[in-house]
């Protein structure tokens, strides 16, 4: 059994109203590995870095039960590197530098102990590669979920729309759900995608409002955002969201709806770390005792007793 992640694996350089940073380890595939490594230790990646990439961190993939034989390492190139800066509000952010150096001519391609994975997760990168991904796999997995954005909405639809008939769950912000389905209103739009488009579930992220679960038996769940006091960098969060989640359905195996709205905790409690340091520092210091705790203020959060007439 496994759980496969094919994403970015990068240097970032971050700007947030409480601070900034040279260059720090990021990319989609790190962050969604690291947060699921809490849940499930039978992890491979997929990635391309160059040979700049410290071996220090690929050392830490390893400890955190990682498998790296997918990692190409490009001798003579440089990672993929991206600087933002985020806005007061922390909702918005200004893409400085986009670097993409090996990530240009990557070709994801799958070791042989990496073509039969129970669960696979596919970040957010070009859909024509997400195609590749799937067109490698001898059998299909449990579960596969993709990220993906407004970017490859705009510039490889026909594409992604091919990738959406071969998965399971999308997981979208509430701008990229309203510019996939047509439709303003989100219930309408999560219809429409899980109805129409592939996907038997969407999870629509909403950064510090939260997370909406739809599946196509016309069930929803919504789990808040937890306030926290202190949030330095939004950077990674939703796909430290999205390890967390396929981490605990991957380590659970249980596909039921019920659990899948477990997912969502999860993943929204693994979120709520990510945020509280720069890059996926909180994620390497993180210990279990505090994601229970963490898990709990979600539960807290929502649960109210109410009689059963209230007039």
């Amino acid at each position: 059994m496994s759980l496969l992640t094919v994403g970015t694996v990068a240097f970032d350089a971050i700007e947030t109203p409480f601070g900034k940073t040279d260059k720090i380890i990021g990319g989609s595939a790190t962050y969604i590995s690291l947060s699921a490594s809490f849940f499930y230790k039978k992890l491979q990646i997929v990635s391309v870095v160059g040979d700049d990439f410290p071996q220090e961190t690929i050392q830490q993939f390893h400890q955190k039960g990682i498998n790296t034989d997918g990692l190409q390492i490009i001798k003579g190139e440089k990672s993929f590197f991206w600087s933002g800066k985020y806005h007061t509000d922390m909702n918005s952010r200004d893409t400085l530098i986009t670097d993409l150096n090996v990530l240009a001519n990557f070709n994801p391609v799958l070791p042989e102990t990496y073509h039969q994975p129970d669960y696979l997760m596919l970040g957010n990168i070009d859909p024509v590669l997400q195609l590749r991904v799937l067109d490698q796999l001898k059998k299909r997995p449990k579960l596969i979920m993709i990220d993906t954005m407004n970017f490859w909405m705009n510039t490889a639809m026909e594409t992604l729309r091919k990738v959406l008939t071969q998965i399971d769950i999308l997981t979208i912000n509430d701008e990229e759900a309203r510019q996939l389905s047509g439709e303003y209103s989100l219930y309408k739009a999560a219809r429409k995608i899980v109805s129409e488009m592939g996907p038997r579930l969407l999870i629509i992220k909403k950064g510090e409002h939260g997370a909406l679960l739809f599946n196509n038996n016309h069930q929803m769940f919504y789990a808040p955002g937890l306030p926290l006091p202190e949030v330095f960098d939004p950077t990674g969060a939703g796909d430290t969201f999205a390890g967390g989640f396929i981490g605990h359905i991957a380590r659970s195996g249980d596909l039921h709806f019920d659990n899948f709205k477990r997912a969502v905790v999860v993943g929204s409690a693994m979120a709520s770390f990510c945020v509280e340091k720069f890059g996926p520092e909180r994620l390497l210091s993180l210990t279990e005792p505090e994601i229970n705790e963490r898990i709990q203020q979600f539960v807290e959060l929502a649960h109210f007793d109410m009689h059963n007439s209230f007039f």
